[in-house]
């Protein structure tokens, strides 16, 4: 069985100016090493040997917010910080670490803090289940089903754990890190969506913001089984048309443009997939990442692409296109009666055969 763990050490992000003390008693860690570490690469930036049951750092701190880490000699977690204008000191032992018993700092330091004691337990039965995991059998299949139920519970208390967190802590950074490091991989994309758009708009538009958002938009680009979000844009005619006006019916989103080879070569596979279903509930909308309108409706014409096209003719910049997360074309989503996509990015043979499954 494979282990379960916390992803509490990922990409850190910093960005420096001024400086900034970072400070605290280990009390039992005198001879023990403390590094600093940020994200420009897996080297620390500072390291020293615990005196007086005490350490110091200067920390470079720039226009933005950015995590620190704290890794103390032969402890597998960090304690977290966030850097800022005022100085940070920790009171904590060996033993605890990197759970601090105070902290004197910025709101966002306090607040990745309390993240770090409320997933303490947590990690505590990670250590556990590893350990389970490793001891059973291969083939003694009761075991495993009974590990997996456990698995489950602790992968939804995480999730819980995170998102009452995150509900709380709306203005601190540590929800982002949190999103990112515990619940990516283990709650649903529109979840995902619902806890970062809950977060206040200055997280939102943070450096940290901005990768959950990347993140967010490669989701969208690549998901499947979630609902589509719907849309409007105007077809040659200038008549508004939205997705949702397709419901009922199995319908292929296609991204193409008129000025793009790929696509234009793929386009004889995508009329010969709409002759063939046309009649079974199935039917296409084209979305052009065309900016010329002349150009786009003479390639609708010379390739016969006979169903609903739409664009606002803002070649990449086309909204629904950006809305998806469409960086490369030709791309398509397969979508559902129900409005649910059922797959991407169908081409030749294989759009052809995942239609004969579905429509029979």
């Amino acid at each position: 069985m494979k282990g379960i763990f916390l992803l509490m050490a990922g990409a850190l992000i910093t960005a420096g100016v001024s400086a900034q003390q970072v400070s605290g008693i280990v009390k039992g860690g005198n001879g023990k090493k403390i590094y600093l570490f940020d994200d420009q690469d897996n080297n620390p930036d500072d390291s020293l040997t615990i005196q007086n049951e005490q350490f110091s750092f200067k920390v470079k701190s720039g226009k933005e917010p950015a995590v620190y880490a704290l890794i103390l000699q032969d402890v597998n977690y960090p304690m977290l910080f966030v850097s800022g204008q005022e100085a940070i000191h920790f009171t904590t032992t060996a033993a605890a670490y990197p759970i601090a018993s105070a902290v004197k700092g910025n709101d966002n330091t306090l607040a990745m803090q309390a993240y770090q004691k409320a997933f303490d337990p947590l990690i505590k039965r990670a250590q556990t289940l590893n350990q389970e995991a490793r001891e059973i059998h291969p083939e003694d299949e009761p075991a495993k089903n009974a590990f997996r139920k456990k698995a489950d519970q602790f992968s939804q208390d995480i999730v819980k754990t995170g998102t009452d967190f995150i509900t709380t802590h709306p203005k601190n950074i540590a929800s982002i890190w949190l999103m990112m490091n515990e619940l990516r991989n283990r709650v649903e994309p529109a979840e995902f969506q619902r806890l970062f758009s809950s977060l206040d708009k200055t997280i939102q538009e943070s450096a940290y913001g901005s990768s959950v958002t990347a993140y967010i938009k490669s989701l969208k680009a690549n998901a499947v089984n979630i609902a589509a979000e719907d849309f409007s844009q105007e077809d040659e005619k200038g008549n508004q048309v939205k997705l949702s006006s397709f419901r009922g019916k199995y319908v292929l989103v296609d991204f193409w443009a008129s000025w793009c080879g790929p696509c234009r070569q793929e386009n004889p596979n995508v009329v010969k997939a709409f002759n063939k279903f046309k009649s079974k509930n199935f039917t296409i909308l084209g979305v052009s990442l065309d900016n010329d309108r002349e150009r786009w409706l003479r390639a609708v014409k010379q390739d016969g692409l006979a169903w609903t096209q739409v664009s606002d003719l803002k070649g990449w910049g086309n909204e629904v296109a950006q809305q998806y997360g469409i960086n490369s074309i030709p791309a398509n989503m397969l979508i559902g009666p129900d409005g649910t996509i059922l797959a991407r990015n169908l081409r030749g043979e294989e759009l052809e055969h995942k239609l004969q499954e579905i429509l029979k």
